[in-house]
């Protein structure tokens, strides 16, 4: 299994799943030092590579099959956000919202599709934010939108070699980059009454999923978007 994004908070839970779970998994990052913890901890194997840069993403696969001759499952857990009205939005952060949540996604999926001879498993990462209107989420909704487009095409392309495209569309999850929501106490209590079940998410809710979709227990799923939010993209948040 190969987990892209693998030091991030859905990423590195799900490579300690994986692991738990017997199965061999390369942890692919940018921070050659916190995959190094990574993968003393889980047993992983350390990849260090950009995201953002197509050729390195072909590399990594290119590696794994050298390494174990086969891949049976990929995840792409990479992500940013950016939570700015339109207008505010500057170019460059908008090139490098699809950058990073857009291009990955899809430059995984095309070197993945090319070594999974014997059928397979990507899951990749959406976000609540698609299906509901949030303010100031138009960069990164529009990015996680095409990531949903692309995986049910891609889904129905690959059907007959077996390979399933599923993702996961997760509500607040508290991470790195969610720490200017998480840190701030008023921000944290507005954005946890939007979720029904009344919590933000961690990491391994995200994972649970994410290992549930690569799997090849459950061959029989593909082409789904998988709400993991508590509740945000489809029910009313609790009463204050």
């Amino acid at each position: 299994m190969l987990v892209m994004g693998a030091t991030g908070a859905a990423g590195s839970a799900t490579v300690r799943r994986l692991g738990a779970s017997g199965a061999t998994v390369v942890a692919v990052g940018r921070r050659a030092d916190a995959l190094d913890a990574l993968a003393h901890e889980t047993g992983a194997v350390p990849m260090v590579a950009d995201a953002t840069d197509g050729a390195q993403i072909d590399e990594v696969v290119a590696r794994t099959i050298s390494q174990f001759g086969r891949l049976d499952g990929a995840a792409n857990l990479v992500g940013s956000v950016v939570l700015k009205p339109a207008h505010l939005t500057r170019d460059e952060e908008f090139a490098a919202t699809l950058q990073v949540n857009l291009w990955s996604a899809f430059w995984l999926l095309k070197a993945a599709v090319k070594v999974m001879d014997q059928g397979g498993s990507i899951v990749l990462a959406s976000t609540a934010a698609v299906r509901t209107g949030l303010p100031n989420h138009e960069a990164i909704a529009a990015a996680k939108g095409a990531v949903e487009g692309l995986a049910l095409s891609a889904a129905a392309t690959y059907a007959p070699k077996q390979i399933r495209v599923n993702v996961v569309a997760p509500g607040l999850v508290r991470a790195a980059m969610t720490a200017r929501i998480t840190g701030s106490a008023p921000a944290l209590a507005a954005s946890t009454a939007m979720h029904a079940l009344g919590r933000i998410g961690e990491g391994d809710d995200v994972a649970s999923a994410v290992c549930w979709f690569l799997d090849p227990t459950n061959s029989w799923t593909t082409g789904q978007v998988l709400g993991v939010d508590g509740g945000l993209g489809a029910l009313r948040g609790r009463p204050g």
